[in-house]
């Protein structure tokens, strides 16, 4: 264990869907996360002396004894030695949609919050959790707009926690080095295609929030938008978004959102050679294929360019009257060795892990938070750029596709301040 883990820490976790718990439906998720990752990555840190009290955090309470089960089946009948015990809100017989409020006061400043829930809800609980004086982590996207982001930003350093958001992608070594080729050989940008898809199914999966609250774009566009924005930190800053979308399989399903949602997004290098172009696309209406997330990238710079498949490892499994899979156990491992889980060095767990390591040694030795927005982690303050693409495009998609500039104080900032529509010289 850590030097700096002076004292275990206890976590409250918000959310309870599929990447938490792995339940979705009454079922295991028909994905690559029927086992979940939050709670079993909190339990695993239980077990190597890191974490204490876990609890959990939804809305319907109504649920747990049917989670209980699950989480008992995937991960307690699995894995030797790991605790399940996890002190659950609201109880079992509520239904609350504030009861993160009643969770968050039985937790103390130093505490720690992880919120996986859906997109609108995000702002409420984390400044909730912050001012209680506890440090957060949230899925991405970690807001919708960038006046909730600027007053998480305020918020985080007024009480002097530490807030990130959950983004892994940035632990993944294919995309870690395609990142650091970037900055250190490929000179300024010059264009990029990203493309993210999950199979329709998963519409069903987020019935509750789809093209309601969120959209595919905030969902798995912020993926590669992030990779963007960590990517090119000094190097260029995005200054215009266009929105464009598909509709049809979604809205024959009774759901009012588009399938697949494209961002043209324009880039200005600050060196001043030029402009980039980014194209983000996000989808799902994929059919089902051998993998659940089809994932990729195409970098270009003025001197070099990447491909990377993050889909496709070059491992690919055959069971009987299973279908064939590419899989990819550097994202989660989440077979046993000798009985014991074993997905450690996995960069979906190590996304969490080093947050955690991060949050005991402010607790323990006085360490500012900003001491990790050098890039070490996604935190509040270095992610603002991807809340105003996200935000853009979905301003630029309810305007019909008008182009929407991204606002800063002067030409050398990097943090966005605003967003209005683009005004077409005559």
């Amino acid at each position: 264990m850590s030097s700096f883990y002076k004292k275990k820490l206890n976590v409250l976790m918000i959310g309870t869907g599929e990447y938490t718990t792995g339940y979705v439906g009454g079922q295991a998720a028909d994905s690559d996360k029927g086992s979940g990752v939050v709670a079993l990555v909190m339990f695993d840190l239980r077990r190597r002396g890191k974490v204490d009290r876990v609890g959990m955090c939804g809305v319907n309470g109504k649920k747990f004894p049917g989670i209980r089960n699950h989480m008992q089946k995937m991960i307690g009948d699995v894995y030797k030695d790991v605790d399940l015990t996890c002190e659950t809100f609201p109880n079992d017989d509520e239904v609350d949609p504030k009861a993160f409020i009643k969770a968050s006061d039985t937790f103390q400043r130093g505490d720690v919050a992880i919120i996986f829930t859906p997109d609108d809800t995000h702002f409420d609980i984390a400044m909730e959790c912050i001012q209680k004086g506890m440090h957060v982590m949230v899925t991405k996207p970690i807001v919708q707009t960038l006046e909730h982001h600027h007053k998480l930003c305020e918020a985080a350093k007024k009480n002097n926690v530490l807030v990130v958001m959950e983004v892994h992608k940035r632990l993944d070594q294919f995309y870690s080095d395609a990142r650091d080729r970037i900055r250190s050989e490929f000179g300024d940008f010059s264009y990029m295609y990203a493309y993210m898809s999950q199979p329709k199914h998963q519409l069903e999966t987020f019935k509750a929030w789809a093209g309601k609250s969120s959209d595919i774009s905030y969902y798995l566009n912020s993926h590669h938008i992030d990779l963007s924005e960590w990517t090119l930190h000094g190097i260029a800053r995005p200054i215009r978004v266009v929105g464009t979308g598909s509709t049809g399989v979604a809205k024959a399903k009774g759901m009012d959102t588009e399938d697949t949602i494209t961002l043209t997004v324009t880039w200005e290098n600050f060196s001043g050679s030029g402009l980039g172009t980014a194209i983000y696309t996000s989808s799902w209406v994929a059919p089902k294929a051998d993998v659940h997330s089809q994932q990729r990238f195409f970098y270009m710079g003025q001197k070099g360019e990447i491909n990377v498949d993050q889909a496709h490892r070059g491992c690919t499994l055959a069971i009987d009257n299973k279908p064939f899979a590419s899989i990819n156990p550097l994202f989660m491992k989440f077979t046993p060795t000798n009985g014991y889980f074993s997905g450690q060095q996995s960069y979906g767990f190590k996304s969490f892990e080093l947050f955690m390591d991060a949050c005991a040694e402010v607790n323990a030795d006085g360490v500012s938070p900003n001491k990790w927005d050098d890039g070490s982690l996604a935190t509040v303050h270095t992610t603002m750029q991807g809340t105003a693409i996200l935000e853009a495009g979905r301003m630029s998609l309810d305007q019909d596709g008008m182009p929407m500039d991204i606002i800063y104080e002067d030409t050398k900032s990097q943090d966005p301040i605003g967003i209005k529509a683009h005004t077409f010289s005559s």
